[in-house]
């Protein structure tokens, strides 16, 4: 497994975060992200997650509740990538396609596009 510290991992998940467009950054609306150092233990593998109702389904009834939450998995990620390069790479697909869900784009979808 790749050795990084925590810090320089949580700057390549803010990294990826300030390259997402202006104009769609601006309309994301009640999300959190985070890193955490381990998925979840049914889904060990999982290198991001997206917990929350997307943009395109949130209605007249949506106030009040708490952020969407948008994870990113370090441990996982780590073991998943050769280089220091691929990570910094993983992790910017990673968010684009977590940040993607909050915009109500699945899986099927992003996978299309090339962000699967």
């Amino acid at each position: 497994m790749l050795e990084m510290t925590r810090e320089t991992f949580e700057e390549l998940v803010s990294d990826a975060l300030d390259t997402i467009p202006p104009e769609l950054t601006r309309v994301m609306d009640n999300v959190a992200v985070f890193v955490e150092d381990e998925a979840p233990a049914d889904d060990p593998e999982l290198l991001g997650l997206y917990e929350g109702t997307p943009l395109t389904e949130r209605g007249e009834w949506y106030a009040g509740v708490l952020p969407d939450r948008i994870t990113i998995y370090m441990g996982p990620t780590l073991r998943y990538c050769e280089s220091p390069e691929e990570v910094v790479h993983e992790v910017a697909v990673t968010v684009v396609h977590e940040v993607a869900h909050h915009f109500g784009i699945d899986d099927e979808r992003l996978h299309e596009l090339g962000w699967g």
